[in-house]
């Protein structure tokens, strides 16, 4: 039986390990949604789980099947009303298994609660069939670009894209 639940200090290690599966090298590409062709690099800097889960802005949900993680979401409190969604993955082996669609309704749900009314993400302007899945799901693209945090060749950029959530 799958679980979502709030992550510790103590899943950093499984955190970090779960995302660069998910999103770079081979392993990634056993499943569809990866930045693996795009980007070779680290997807988290050292540290970097550990800071988001001390920071009492962000809340990150974890799947488990059991003792096993096998995917994540992070929810962060921009502001009063603006959430922002980042590090949605699911295992490269249980991609389009729904469990990816669970983990952004749990996400969004966390927010509703948190009296957050609106939802943004910045996916990497490239990924077409990323971006229409979060369209499917009532995210639109609001126009703005942003720049990609690390200077590439060919140039990087990613879209914001928005969703009200509406009452809880």
């Amino acid at each position: 039986m799958i679980a979502i639940v709030e992550a510790s200090s103590e899943d950093a290690p499984a955190l970090k390990a779960l995302l660069e599966a998910a999103y770079r090298g081979d392993s990634a590409r056993q499943g569809w949604n990866h930045e693996a062709d795009i980007l070779d690099d680290e997807r988290t800097a050292p540290g970097e789980v550990e800071a988001l889960l001390d920071d009492p802005a962000v809340t990150i949900l974890t799947a488990r099947d059991d003792d096993q993680l096998i995917g994540c979401v992070a929810v962060t409190r921009k502001d009063g009303t603006l959430g922002y969604l980042g590090m949605l993955c699911v295992s490269p082996l249980l991609q389009s298994s729904g469990l990816g669609r669970r983990l952004l309704d749990a996400a969004e749900d966390h927010a509703r609660r948190l009296g957050i009314a609106a939802m943004e993400m910045t996916v990497i302007d490239s990924r077409d069939s990323l971006i229409a899945w979060y369209e499917r799901r009532g995210y639109r693209r609001t126009g703005e670009t942003r720049p990609f945090p690390v200077l590439r060749d060919p140039p990087v950029t990613f879209a914001v894209l928005e969703k009200p959530l509406g009452a809880a």
